[in-house]
């Protein structure tokens, strides 16, 4: 009779292993998230040879003269820091759907017309649905290579004699190793394969791109450990609704994260969109009230967006209070400063408000954009189209200096507006252009008293 194999139970969110099965993970948190794995014995091995070289003294490491490969897709390769870094890992995940296989072959593509030889790893198509939507995306490189499998032994055997310049691997869930007995995706499977993949990138210095999925709260399936391995994190975002998207880094070893892209979706695939904020200002309404416009940052890109709201009274014993592309939280908040300092009654209204676009903001500096808009759709009186607002709000009700305010009002000034409401401590140093008016506020009375006591 054979000796029973030893199981652990492991958190598919952040990879806690415990002896038995729980309800609930103890160290995340999350419920149901427990799942039965074959324990893999320790194997005593003996290296021949190591990789690990002598130490160096930082002074006398050399850089190579061009340590990033480029793209062509200029929003790609800005979110990724410049271009890509040779040996790095990089994880693409998304909604399904979102564009996330297309954008990765048009970057293949794009660096097999450099005379690069780049590798399509496909766990979930075959090789003629794969050359179908190359033909859609008009794709025929003759250095871009498709493999199909799930294998990661086999996938290394056959990439030896390859010998690719670039890799991507669509998708890491359903890769596996013989090493191990549980199903692909699992948590283990998944942890094994990344550190293959990765200790294969440092290697040969070939950066590897891997595809993965995401759970329905959004974030990338699979263990943590999947995010803490790789060099890049980057979340492909956007409404099926809209026809743009953002790529946005997340964790970035090599440069900023705070760096967004934005593409649209065509046809012929994922174009590169170099001026966004005409994109998302060209339908905004004229004359409306509840329409604002804010000068956000995305790393180093400034960023014009229209924010909405609409307060009205409220049916209901409860108000609603509805936030989309904002933290609803922060609603709250800049609701209970209106109603502190200003008295305005909105404790019985409906407050909604929404990022035009789709678009995702978390930057402090749109606290002024979303009071002016609530304050706008509240009195019922428009905003004056050629007006941009950015500035923090506090609960003191003071409005607070933000960083970058030149490239902001830069920014706004190329697109055609001439009013710009900021922080009073923003506007010291600043140089006024003779295109723009700019007005320094301290404190929600003075936005109240500039928009609306003119």
């Amino acid at each position: 009779m054979g000796k029973k194999e030893k199981t652990s139970f492991v958190c598919r969110n952040c990879g806690h292993e415990a002896i038995k099965w729980m309800g609930r993970c103890p160290e995340c948190g999350q419920w149901n998230s427990m799942v039965e794995e074959v324990c893999r014995p320790a194997r005593r091995q003996i290296r021949r040879s190591s990789a690990m070289g002598p130490a160096e003294s930082l002074e006398t490491i050399s850089l190579a003269p061009e340590m990033r490969l480029k793209t062509g897709l200029s929003e790609f390769d800005r979110t990724l820091g410049g271009g890509v870094v040779p040996g790095s890992l990089i994880l693409i995940g998304g909604d399904p759907g979102i564009g996330k296989s297309t954008i990765i072959l048009q970057v293949l593509d794009r660096l097999a017309r450099q005379e690069l030889r780049a590798l399509y790893l496909s766990g979930e198509e075959s090789a003629q649905q794969i050359k179908l939507r190359a033909e859609r995306l008009g794709i025929c490189g003759q250095d871009l290579y498709v493999m199909t499998g799930t294998c990661i032994e086999e996938f290394l055997e056959h990439v030896g004699g390859l010998r690719p310049d670039i890799v991507a691997v669509d998708s890491i869930q359903t890769m596996y190793t013989e090493d191990m007995a549980s199903a692909p995706g699992s948590v283990g499977q998944v942890r094994e394969v990344a550190s293959r993949l990765m200790a294969y990138a440092k290697g040969s210095q070939i950066p590897v791109f891997l595809v993965g999925h995401v759970t329905k709260d959004g974030a990338i399936a699979g263990p943590k450990v999947l995010e803490h391995l790789v060099d890049t994190v980057l979340y492909f975002e956007g409404d099926r609704g809209h026809l743009f998207r953002i790529l946005r880094a997340v964790k970035n070893r090599y440069g900023s994260t705070n760096e967004i892209g934005v593409f649209e979706m065509t046809d012929t695939g994922l174009d590169a969109v170099g001026n966004p904020s005409r994109l998302f200002l060209e339908e905004r309404p004229e004359d409306v009230p509840g329409s604002a416009v804010i000068s956000c940052m995305e790393g180093t890109r400034p960023l014009l967006v229209e924010i909405q709201a609409l307060v009205g009274p409220s049916p209901l014993g409860m108000p609603r209070r509805t936030a989309i592309g904002v933290d609803h939280n922060r609603i709250s908040l800049l609701v209970a400063v209106l109603e502190k300092r200003l008295g305005m009654e909105l404790g019985d209204q409906d407050i909604f408000v929404n990022v035009a676009g789709g678009l995702k903001v978390d930057e402090p500096a749109t606290d002024l954009g979303i009071v002016s808009a609530m304050m706008s759709s509240f009195l019922n009186r428009p905003l004056a189209r050629d007006l941009v607002v950015f500035g923090e709000v506090g609960l003191a009700g003071e409005v607070r200096g933000v960083s970058h305010p030149e490239l902001r009002l830069n920014e706004a000034g190329k697109l055609g507006f001439r009013h710009a409401i900021l922080p009073k401590t923003s506007l010291e140093g600043l140089k006024s252009g003779a295109s723009m008016t700019l007005s320094g506020v301290g404190s929600v009375q003075d936005i109240y008293d500039s928009l609306f006591q003119g």
